[in-house]
């Protein structure tokens, strides 16, 4: 049973009282008893009640790539993993590069949308990174602007793009690739590239970027985001440009913080962009976790059909799902064994990604059984989706 739930939960000094919670048509009854309160959170009888979790960084695939993912099952699939709000990634057919194509997009999630969907719009047009995309008519419904799954090349185009959504009060969300330094690579330039005879993507073309626009973002002031980082050298150059006092934020994915490319293996599940990185950017980006650096955990939700998944390493396409499995992994692997509190998991999962994106409608309830134990199974997702490098893996904590 998916269970998010919208009615406010009632507590004082730290009792949980009686209070009926609905949804679709049932109904849930929690009565007083001993709770641990925080940050609008409340656990009791090893089971979870948490505002709802918001992920800046999911592909619905809707309108153009129906066959991998439609708005309808990927907000499905998001509801069944806990979460209330999304943001919807721009790498669409028609792209939403001006209000008439934002507006197709639109229209589907009125239609099909089960929980809260924020789309961005596209910075340049096409995502083609020559010329600006017609941002000011779709400012007023986007949560942002991004070229994700491909970064804005050219640093005067970039900085065009941070005048005008500076100027719109919005964000620019960055994909940050140099396309000259991938030289066909697909996986890391790592151990196990070298090894298995595979082409590398150095860690360079994603942190020169970030490098390149947090210059620009101290010239223009524009409120930044970088998608998906990595790499330690990443973390390090955020780190330091929040000591300086840019206005900027990251997020990373659960791939990025559970495994490195040491546990690769020869199939499409295991293939994203950016790729699994080394051991020691997997320890950096959990220290960056740790110390605030990374300000949230998206999981760049991406769905293929099983036939673009299914031709290895070097040929199957790029991303892999994970909406449905986010919570409960990080649960395990990062809570369960004392790294961070669940308190912090509640900030970086719910807290921080709505206030930074200004997602201030209700959030509503999530609920998740806390003390049994499950295996991921594909076949269960609601995604239509199943490659994920977690296929197998055992966790506790599923959505009640």
């Amino acid at each position: 049973m998916i269970a998010i739930f919208r009615d406010a939960l009632v507590y004082e000094k730290g009792v949980m009282k009686k209070v009926n919670m609905h949804f679709d048509g049932m109904a849930l009854s929690v009565f007083e008893g001993d709770v641990s309160v925080f940050d609008s959170s409340v656990i009791f009888d090893n089971t979870v009640i948490l505002p709802g979790l918001c992920d800046v960084h999911v592909h619905l695939r809707e309108p153009g790539f129906s066959y991998k993912e439609t708005i309808k099952s990927g907000t499905l699939a998001s509801a069944h993993g806990g979460y209330t709000a999304v943001c919807s990634m721009p790498n669409l057919n028609p792209t939403p590069d001006s209000r008439e194509n934002l507006e197709k997009q639109l229209e589907i999630i009125r239609r099909d949308g089960v929980i809260k969907v924020l789309p961005y719009g596209t910075i340049t047009k096409g995502e083609a990174g020559e010329s600006l995309a017609d941002m000011e008519e779709m400012a007023e419904d986007v949560c942002g602007f991004s070229d994700d799954g491909r970064g804005v090349q050219s640093r005067e185009m970039m900085r065009e793009a941070m005048l005008k959504a500076k100027a719109l009060g919005k964000m620019i969300v960055a994909h940050c690739e140099d396309n000259s330094l991938l030289r066909g690579g697909y996986i890391h330039d790592g151990e196990y590239a070298r090894e298995h005879g595979h082409r590398g993507i150095c860690s360079e073309s994603e942190w020169g970027p970030i490098k390149r626009d947090i210059e620009l973002i101290e010239e223009t002031g524009c409120p930044y985001h970088v998608c998906h980082i990595s790499t330690k050298e990443s973390v390090e150059i955020i780190r330091q440009a929040k000591a300086r006092g840019v206005d900027i934020t990251c997020e990373t994915g659960p791939h990025y913080i559970l495994l490195d490319d040491s546990r690769l293996q020869e199939h499409g599940r295991f293939k994203m962009n950016p790729p699994l990185r080394s051991p020691e950017d997997r320890e950096a980006i959990l220290e960056g976790i740790l110390d605030g650096t990374i300000d949230m955990i998206a999981t760049d939700h991406a769905p293929h059909s099983a036939e673009e998944k299914s031709r290895g390493l070097e040929k199957s396409a790029m991303g892999v799902v994970g909406i449905e499995t986010a919570f409960p992994l990080m649960y395990t692997h990062l809570v369960r064994t004392g790294i961070i509190s669940m308190e912090k998991l509640v900030n970086i999962m719910s807290v921080r990604p709505r206030e930074r994106f200004k997602i201030t409608s209700d959030a509503g309830f999530t609920v998740f059984k806390l003390d049994e134990k499950y295996k991921i199974d594909p076949s269960d997702f609601l995604s239509m989706g199943k490659a994920t490098p977690f296929e197998g893996k055992r966790y506790t904590a599923d959505v009640f």
